[in-house]
């Protein structure tokens, strides 16, 4: 993909705002900006960006309700969480409003940059530091730890590239298959997981020790 991602930044600190638009105008257009989250709505539904690059602890409406509507009713637009905070309950909440990438502000910059561009490339991207409550979001499901793979060898490999934070597309060049193809492949392994996205599809292998 080699056009620029069209970035919209919701940040109600203004510094911190600023230095998402330096880092971010490097590689991508941002094509607006808002301090509350009303007002990044308003931006989103407007400029309908390839990435919202939202904080969770907005004014007006906060980051994980932002993300739902995103999700509900601008499908095409991906949602990086880039905040200050690690604690289980909001990563957990920005899994479940459908987030794609989740970076801590303290990240290098690269990460960020790097977290965007999964993201518009249908990826998923969880920073390090925090993947310790997505694991401990599925703990609870001992009984099929250890149990046979129900993936084919092709599904597997798919899915390790999902885990990496390949997107489709990049999927199906490495593989020389067709994107509607791989996007079967995925349909399948979601069902197979009875996970609701690809996010949740890897962490539930890597779990279970099917990606081991």
């Amino acid at each position: 993909m080699n056009a620029r991602a069209r970035v919209v930044i919701v940040e109600d600190h203004a510094l911190t705002r600023a230095g998402l638009l330096t880092t971010l105008s490097a590689t991508c257009d941002v094509v607006g900006e808002a301090a509350d989250g009303i007002a990044g709505w308003d931006a989103i539904t407007r400029e309908r960006p390839d990435v919202a690059v939202l904080d969770i602890g907005l004014p007006g409406m906060d980051g994980i309700e932002l993300t739902r509507r995103i999700r509900a009713e601008l499908p095409a637009t991906h949602v990086v969480i880039v905040t200050m905070t690690d604690h289980e309950r909001e990563v957990l909440a920005a899994l479940a409003a459908g987030a794609d990438a989740y970076v801590l502000k303290t990240a290098d910059p690269q990460r960020v940059i790097a977290a965007v561009e999964i993201a518009r490339e249908g990826g998923a991207y969880f920073d390090p530091r925090i993947a310790h409550v997505v694991l401990a979001r599925f703990t609870s499901d001992e009984s099929s730890k250890g149990a046979a793979s129900p993936l084919s060898p092709r599904e597997t490999e798919i899915l390790r590239l999902i885990a990496d934070g390949i997107g489709n597309a990049e999927i199906a060049e490495r593989l020389h298959m067709g994107l509607g193809t791989v996007k079967g492949h995925i349909r399948d392994i979601l069902e197979k997981l009875s996970a609701s996205d690809r996010t949740q599809a890897a962490v539930i292998a890597f779990h279970r020790g099917y990606l081991n």
